[in-house]
């Protein structure tokens, strides 16, 4: 095994995960320091397939980003608009019904549901946007609002986290999506999304869905001012947290891009910090069983190639997908049943249709 590195400080991160012995912040810097991409591919890899052997997993999920109306107007978001500014929309209850009956023949098993932070939504528009997805597709999962938007519906609410969460839950609330604490550093919070709750309480908020029954995703958005050190720290802060309530499913690292956002500076992540991503994630998060290579940020066939860096999913169908493609993404905006299968067995995998838990599902009609 230690003839695949190149790199010395691999082959002790290697005798490390052989002697079940837990990586920590100094493994975590050399792993994202290390030149030796292909040493830390097979280290992720390995672990990966002792996981999950050759399934890749993957959801018929559809999107629904019901206002870009946003108070907290972070430095790195092209999704945002202010009330009344050109491009800012919100649905009504109305659109929503629309969206959802226009793709019903189609077989949905998850809703992704977020918006931004709109003063003039109430909470009881967010209630009877969840029993409205309920009403017209019983079946499907809700995942929905981020721990920010769970914290400003409690205070638009007047109701503690853990209220808030359980008349959500009542109305139809089944899991929680990760995005919201970016990178979880006092100094990136300061610079570039102050607006937004800091991640301390973003784990307050997590630390009660979970206690709560909701399982939820955790997300890093990395590629813009944030230090490999501040990735380091977010990694570990989430597995300290997993360690404490198991609600984490899986973690999605999310790769910036600038475009039309406040830091165009900024150049797009490579795909050598893209499948670095992944593999570090694959290694350091070990209570976190399941990684994505989130198809959408770093392209089909990247994320192709992220199977075998410690991906072992590729999200889903995502119809249809707007916050990374205002910023500039340029994958598709939704893939087919057969594009999803194509994509992993092509790669060499097994495709896995899952439920939002990762049960395994089966096809309820012919591939189109």
């Amino acid at each position: 095994m230690t003839s695949y590195f190149t790199d010395k400080r691999l082959e002790a991160i290697f005798r490390k995960i052989e002697r079940e012995k837990r990586l920590n912040f100094d493994d975590g810097m050399a792993l994202y320091e290390t030149t030796d991409l292909i040493g830390l591919g097979h280290l992720a890899d390995t672990d990966r397939r002792r996981r999950h052997g050759d399934r890749a997993y993957w959801v018929y999920n559809q999107h629904l980003n019901y206002t870009n109306v946003c108070a907290n107007r972070c430095q790195f978001c092209a999704f945002a608009r202010d009330a009344g500014e050109d491009g800012a929309y919100t649905f009504s209850i109305a659109d929503i019904e629309k969206q959802l009956t226009a793709r019903i023949d189609e077989p949905v098993r998850e809703l992704h549901v977020v918006g931004g932070i709109n003063p003039a939504l109430p909470f009881d528009y967010y209630l009877d946007m969840i029993k409205t997805i309920k009403a017209i597709r019983p079946g499907v999962t809700v995942k929905a609002f981020t721990a920010v938007e769970i914290d400003n519906l409690a205070a638009i609410a007047g109701r503690t986290h853990e209220e808030t969460i359980a008349e959500l839950k009542t109305a139809g609330l089944e899991m929680m999506p990760g995005g919201g604490a970016e990178v979880m550093s006092r100094r990136v919070h300061q610079k570039l999304f102050h607006r937004k709750i800091d991640h301390e309480r973003w784990l307050d908020v997590m630390k009660i869905a979970h206690k709560s029954g909701i399982i939820t995703n955790a997300t890093m958005l990395y590629g813009h001012i944030e230090t490999l050190a501040e990735r380091v720290h977010h990694l570990l802060t989430l597995r300290e947290l997993q360690d404490e309530t198991g609600g984490f499913s899986a973690f999605i690292p999310l790769a910036f891009h600038s475009a039309h956002t406040r830091l165009p500076h900024l150049p797009a992540t490579t795909a050598y910090d893209d499948l670095k991503n992944i593999a570090v994630a694959r290694l350091l998060l070990d209570n976190i069983d399941h990684i994505k290579a989130y198809w959408v940020m770093i392209g089909e066939k990247l994320a192709q190639v992220a199977l075998a860096f410690g991906a072992d999913d590729l999200d889903g169908t995502i119809i249809e997908e707007k916050i990374t493609h205002m910023a500039g993404a340029r994958s598709a905006r939704g893939l087919t049943r057969s594009d999803m299968t194509r994509m992993i067995t092509t790669a060499g995998f097994t495709p896995v249709q899952r439920d939002s838990f990762y049960h395994p599902v089966k096809e309820s009609a012919p591939l189109p």
